[in-house]
């Protein structure tokens, strides 16, 4: 009797975590503003002398105070989205070589100008999380 107590206990007390597993993780936020929207990190290719001489990383979010307007955005994101990484690609082209740091303030301008043309109005800031060039080895 006193093994299939134990052995009862022992079953209980295992079967305990597995119901705190079941809650969901808590979600990561970058930040604790709900105006905030970071957005997956973009890279286009550096040529030069026209072979490929690394990756241009830019990563950035989105500071929307109006909730009508990031509601917006958050809906029409892969079409911002790939309006930024065209822009980049046009911009890595031009301006991007592999020896010298890219100038971060034309591409912050660049992308504040892409955000406010393609939401015809003024209301969300571009703020640069990180802007980094990965050499060819």
């Amino acid at each position: 009797m006193r093994s299939l107590s134990f052995a009862l206990l022992l079953l209980a007390v295992a079967a305990l975590p597995a119901h705190a597993e079941d809650k969901p993780a808590p979600e990561h936020k970058e930040t604790q503003s709900a105006s905030f929207i970071m957005i997956e990190p973009m890279y286009t290719t550096i040529v030069d002398a026209g072979r490929p001489q690394g990756m241009l990383l830019v990563a950035i979010g989105l500071d929307i105070p109006d909730a009508a307007l990031r509601a917006e955005v958050e809906h029409g994101m892969p079409v911002l989205r790939d309006e930024y990484v065209r822009s980049l690609m046009a911009f890595t082209a031009a301006a991007v070589r592999p020896y010298k740091q890219p100038d971060v303030g034309m591409i912050a301008n660049r992308l504040q100008r892409l955000t406010d043309k393609a939401l015809h109005r003024k209301g969300a800031r571009v703020l640069l999380a990180q802007v980094a060039i990965q050499e060819k080895h």
